[in-house]
């Protein structure tokens, strides 16, 4: 598809701005690649005449069953592209050859709810929505890690305004409420499906580190010795047991 005017002109501009909450507060993006089809609500432009062309792109409605229209899925599809080509914080600071992308760490989590063994209590078929989703404001603000002496709350306000205007692309209505509601589920901890993805992302995590170590031969030991005993669940526990006695017996 080709890109109209309006939109190659935003596509050029809002590599040069700032994200910005609903709060006012502005936010650098961490990553350099530009974010297609972003809204007046999060950046602020040089000129008057940008911010009026701007104003004209709002997302399509959502159709009644509350699934978005064919133009605000394409859109919020071609933002999530960046998921695919955004690389791992960490093994980039660690200088791993050819690091995964932040959508093969989801990828690899969603397999993990889809094959784990049934928990009483939880909802399998949410667990997988919400490994395909909680790391989904990234494809705006970036993969942030602790040593990029961003605070915890700061790091939120950033996904949480990247959230909300993902959801605005996609047109709200009921798929964009499930979005938001299955990443906050996540970001508070609050449910056991919660708990149980938060030990897969960091299961996910230390077995990826350990390929690396295999195949490179990297030393990524901070990453076990970040998850030591931080696991939640039985099956995270388990699993991550296994991954560790590998690595001692390799």
């Amino acid at each position: 598809m080709v890109l109209d005017s309006t939109r190659k002109e935003i596509w050029r501009e809002v590599n040069r701005k700032e994200l910005v909450s609903g709060s006012g507060m502005r936010f650098p993006l961490l990553s350099r690649a530009p974010v297609p089809f972003l809204s007046t609500a999060f950046f602020k432009f040089k000129s008057a005449s940008t911010w009026t062309r701007v104003c004209r792109m709002a997302a399509s409605p959502s159709h009644a069953n509350g699934a978005p229209s064919a133009s605000s899925a394409i859109d919020f599809l071609s933002i999530c592209h960046r998921l695919k080509t955004t690389k791992r914080t960490g093994w980039v600071r660690k200088d791993v050859k050819n690091p995964e992308s932040i959508a093969d760490h989801m990828y690899r989590m969603g397999l993990m709810a889809l094959i784990a063994s049934d928990v009483p209590g939880v909802d399998r078929n949410k667990c997988i929505k919400m490994a395909i989703v909680h790391d989904i404001a990234e494809a705006i603000v970036g993969d942030i890690t602790p040593l990029d002496g961003v605070s915890k709350t700061e790091k939120s306000q950033r996904e949480q305004a990247a959230l909300d205007h993902m959801c605005k692309v996609l047109g709200g209505g009921s798929t964009a409420k499930e979005i938001t509601e299955l990443w906050m589920e996540y970001e508070s901890n609050s449910s056991l499906e919660a708990k149980f993805v938060k030990d897969l992302d960091k299961v996910e995590m230390i077995l990826q580190a350990l390929e690396y170590e295999d195949d490179q031969g990297k030393d990524l030991d901070e990453f076990f010795q970040s998850t030591a005993g931080k696991f939640q669940t039985e099956t995270g526990k388990a699993w991550a047991s296994e991954i560790v006695s590998r690595r001692k017996n390799k």
